[in-house]
């Protein structure tokens, strides 16, 4: 699955990555223990990426984490700088760029996948 393939990369890279099902169990994870860096999917089951990021915003317990979002969908750029996006990337997504853009938010933390 995509999410096993990000994970297998970042893993590589030396992260310690955290892999969610879904933006529940994400939602969940993220007000566990706050990570370093969030990738969602915009395509994700119950909520997509987007209604999920808003959630994440709009709970002032949570602290603002950078988020990069993954999508097939070009279209949605504009609404994730919105929701303060730090990147956005289509799939296919290449391992170098998925890298160079996590290395320039985290350089070693944790980062859940949903």
């Amino acid at each position: 699955s995509m999410r096993e393939l990000l994970r297998l990369h970042l893993e590589g890279a030396g992260y310690e990555v955290t892999v969610a099902a879904d933006a529940i169990e994400a939602g969940y994870l993220v007000l566990k223990s706050p990570p370093d860096l969030i990738l969602t999917d915009v395509d994700m089951p119950f909520m997509d990426g987007f209604e999920f990021i808003a959630a994440m915003r709009a709970d002032p317990s949570v602290p603002r984490v950078p988020v990069i979002f993954l999508t097939s969908f070009e279209e949605g750029d504009v609404r994730g700088k919105e929701l303060g996006a730090v990147g956005y990337l289509t799939k296919p997504v290449r391992a170098e760029k998925l890298l160079g853009l996590v290395a320039q938010h985290v350089p070693g933390g944790t980062i859940p996948i949903g």
